[in-house]
């Protein structure tokens, strides 16, 4: 009897095994048949030197030679960067000069043509105004009243005939210079002789070159339609077009290099707009040049090389070292022995053109330089993926 129910309990207790999933486990007591049961439930547990091992890799000397790998210990230095951007020679509208006529004219006479340097108070182009006839012939009279008046004798007239002839005068002069003639143009209408009223000249109000002069003789001109412009040539600007995906720090003074038909030229930036053009979707980044051998004009397209300088010693990398570890971080590859690289993460600082500031390598490592992607590669075919693919 007692045999039979031995044999009962031993078949509920194997049933209980089987369902629960587990095979049977010899016991050698509570405490050891519950250690053993952990082991097999639990997954195994890898240690992070065991994961680390897993970016790992070794490489024959005829596997670094064909892939050009090439290791550089890296030390901390000042870095000189250059970053291209396409430019146009602007005309500096701080010194430039439009000229046009202040009241509806017709062109009588040019006296100067494009391209040509003209000097302060030079004759641009005669111009006929039937306004300017009318305000010239006003101001004749008023000019002779005036001058009639202040010779009489004092009390001779009243105070407000005095008053009224000096106002007439001083409004008449105004209305000239406001059109546009000069002290000696005025005095000229001022003349009894002077039978070519209507008729004015425009001359240069600053020395420099023709930029534009897009009229013909015998064009009626609307007030305040350019009839030229006039620009020193000897200080020009260049708008450099910038991409604004590249983040550039461009504050005044960065210094550039401006390439054109083989020549060179050195420029700054003095400023930097703070909006992209709706239309070209680029940042446009002015600069400064000086045009001593006058080779330089408005409207010629140059290449812009801006030049960077970091303020102290820093490690950096050609862009080209940088591989995305598994995680999404930044990784360079380490060697730490000859043939063999691990990936180490670091954090990206500055650009630096080409290269690119790393943070968390310590000087004198020697890093992968060229060919990384190559090891990236073999780490890929041994399970660890560096591009998180």
């Amino acid at each position: 009897m007692k045999k039979s129910i031995l044999i009962v309990l031993g078949s509920l207790v194997l049933s209980a095994n089987l369902l629960a999933g587990t095979e049977p486990v010899e016991s050698h007591g509570g405490h050891d048949h519950q250690h053993a049961t952990q082991e097999i439930v639990q997954p195994p547990v890898h240690s992070s030197d065991e994961q680390h091992q897993q970016q790992r890799v070794r490489l024959s000397g005829e596997k670094i030679a064909i892939a050009n790998i090439n290791v550089s210990r890296l030390r901390p230095q000042l870095f000189t960067s250059e970053e291209y951007a396409p430019g146009e020679i602007k005309a500096n509208s701080y010194t430039s000069y439009i000229v046009s006529a202040r009241t509806e004219s017709v062109v009588v006479n040019r006296h100067a043509a494009l391209g040509e340097h003209v000097e302060l108070g030079q004759s641009l182009v005669t111009l006929f105004s039937e306004s300017m006839a009318q305000a010239q012939a006003n101001y004749r009279i008023s000019y002779s009243e005036w001058q009639r008046i202040k010779k009489m004798a004092s009390g001779t007239l009243s105070d407000s005939t005095r008053l009224r002839s000096e106002t007439d005068y001083n409004a008449a002069l105004g209305r000239l210079k406001a059109l546009g003639l000069t002290a000696g143009a005025i005095a000229n209408a001022a003349s009894q002789g002077a039978n070519n009223l209507g008729e004015y000249t425009l001359v240069a109000q600053r020395a420099g070159v023709v930029l534009s002069d897009d009229f013909s003789l015998g064009q009626r001109v609307e007030s305040g339609e350019e009839i030229m412009v006039l620009a020193d040539e000897q200080h020009l600007w260049v708008e450099a077009r910038v991409s604004p995906n590249k983040k550039l720090n461009l504050p005044i003074g960065t210094t550039a290099i401006i390439e054109v038909s083989g020549q060179q030229y050195p420029a700054s930036v003095i400023q930097a707009a703070h909006s992209i053009d709706p239309k070209t979707r680029t940042r446009i980044v002015r600069l400064a040049v000086e045009n001593s051998d006058d080779n330089l004009h408005a409207g010629m397209f140059v290449n812009v090389n801006f030049h960077f300088t970091t303020e102290t010693p820093v490690i950096a990398v050609p862009e080209t070292a940088l591989m995305r570890g598994a995680d999404g971080d930044w990784t360079v590859f380490v060697e730490q022995q000859p043939g063999e690289f691990v990936a180490v993460e670091v954090e990206r600082g500055k650009p630096l053109g080409r290269y690119r500031q790393i943070i968390g390598i310590t000087a004198n490592t020697k890093v992968v330089t060229q060919g990384a992607f190559f090891i990236a590669s073999e780490l890929a075919k041994s399970g660890f993926d560096p591009h998180n693919h």
